[in-house]
């Protein structure tokens, strides 16, 4: 795989600094990195661009680095920020850290068969600044720019009006050193990041030329943006993250199921890893408005299952049916997980009853019905449902209005799945 010719036809190529072809069709393999900055506890799906980019570049057969930022981290990076942020501390950047590490290992490990394939680095770049005193930094690190150099950069010119605290202002220093550290200690002499990293990018360049009389370069991708204008990778609940615990997979499933149709031409481009062909082919159809619909869904579960795994697809796929799929029966009910439960109660009404309801012996489906849900009105309207074989108990038909009702019909010991006609359904928790 040719790397800049793939991210051309991704359309995921914004700018590169001159001989930069040259240098990646060189015979030996070129060493890349991004850097992270651990400020949530948790990657999101707009963090998994720039994977995206390490992944095609490990593809691609040259040696990736993802470089975590506990440092940087520390101070704040102001690109695309109109304020100041809010510092983290030591402590929770540190378990953030920790938790993005253990997601990225899993993402950018090397696929099955593919030992042929370089293994991607992981690099905190505190490391690069234990035992580094203020003065010597000022003196070692800080003279390599010129603060009209520093104020030419977008991420600073930007927020003169607004202000910016020399903490923030100093990011683009380490960010430079940080390039300086990988260069001398890694061979790396590439950076790559998003369209509004390029000033940074280019300050790491200048660091390397001057302090080691090497040549470095830059390269980065167009920011993904929405085609209703919102922020990508944000639903509406908010962040789509990777962790299953934050984005349950049947959530992280549906973001791209419920995906704008302007917007799948470019996810796909983005986030497919099939082939060329596979991937030209699902473009053709998403163009048609017939077709979007099976894109989405094939997307969907591609990238549910690279996230999450093939068990969780299935799980997330079968509370879409649920949910959605009037086929769905009592078979499918049957195999959901307890978390696939809390997705459905997300998502339908609920109601909770008392287990003594279920073990006294006493209450009715009648009285379920009506006294512990809103799906009738009362019980005389409970009975006629029944009788005319409307209502179901985990998608098994009711016949007997007057049976009384144990625990046994529970899953997992704890929900029923009470529906009177098509669409209307409760979701009953015992406690």
């Amino acid at each position: 795989m040719d790397f800049l010719d793939e991210l051309r036809h991704r359309e995921l190529l914004q700018d590169f600094t001159p001989g930069l072809e040259e240098h990646l069709a060189a015979d030996a393999p070129v060493v890349a990195y991004i850097g992270f900055d651990p400020t949530a506890p948790s990657l999101t799906i707009g963090n998994y661009v720039p994977i995206m980019l390490l992944k095609l570049f490990q593809l691609s057969g040259h040696r990736p680095i993802m470089l975590f930022g506990g440092a940087t981290g520390r101070i704040g990076d102001p690109s695309g920020k109109d304020k100041e942020r809010e510092l983290k501390s030591a402590e929770e950047l540190d378990r953030n850290l920790a938790a993005q590490r253990a997601q990225a290992e899993r993402l950018l490990a090397r696929p099955a068969g593919r030992d042929d394939l370089h293994e991607v680095v992981f690099v905190d770049n505190h490391d690069f600044y234990r035992g580094v005193g203020v003065l010597d930094f000022l003196r070692d690190v800080g003279k390599t720019l010129t603060v009209n150099y520093m104020l030419s950069k977008d991420s600073v010119k930007s927020r003169l009006e607004t202000g910016i605290s020399f903490t923030e202002f100093s990011y683009q220093l380490l960010q430079g050193y940080d390039f300086q550290r990988l260069y001398a200690d890694y061979g790396c002499t590439l950076q790559m990041g998003g369209s509004d990293q390029w000033g940074n990018i280019t300050a790491g360049t200048e660091f390397v030329r001057r302090n080691l009389g090497g040549k470095a370069y830059g390269l980065t991708a167009p920011l993904l943006t929405k085609a209703d204008g919102s922020k990508f990778g944000k639903s509406e609940s908010g962040n789509v993250w990777l962790d299953p615990a934050r984005t349950s997979p049947y959530e992280f499933y549906q973001f791209w199921l419920k995906a704008d149709d302007r917007d799948l031409v470019r996810y796909l481009r983005t986030f497919s890893l099939r082939d060329r062909a596979a991937v030209d082919e699902a473009v053709a159809r998403a163009a048609d408005g017939q077709g979007a619909r099976a894109v989405k869904r094939e997307l969907a579960e591609e990238l549910t299952a690279r996230i999450h795994g093939e068990q969780a697809l299935r799980g997330a796929a079968a509370v879409s049916t649920l949910l959605f799929d009037r086929r769905a029966d009592a078979a499918l009910i049957a195999e959901l997980s307890a978390g696939d439960f809390e997705d459905i109660a997300r998502e339908l009404p609920s109601a909770t009853m008392t287990r003594g309801v279920l073990t006294d012996g006493q209450t009715s489906l009648a009285e379920l019905l009506s006294d512990h849900t809103d799906i009738v009105a009362s019980r005389s309207e409970a009975r006629r449902a029944v009788q005319a074989n409307a209502v179901s108990l985990n998608k098994v038909k009711a016949t007997d209005p007057e049976a009384i009702i144990t625990p046994e019909p529970l899953l997992h010991d704890r929900y029923l799945l009470v529906e009177n006609g098509k669409k209307n359904k409760v979701l009953v928790e015992a406690i």
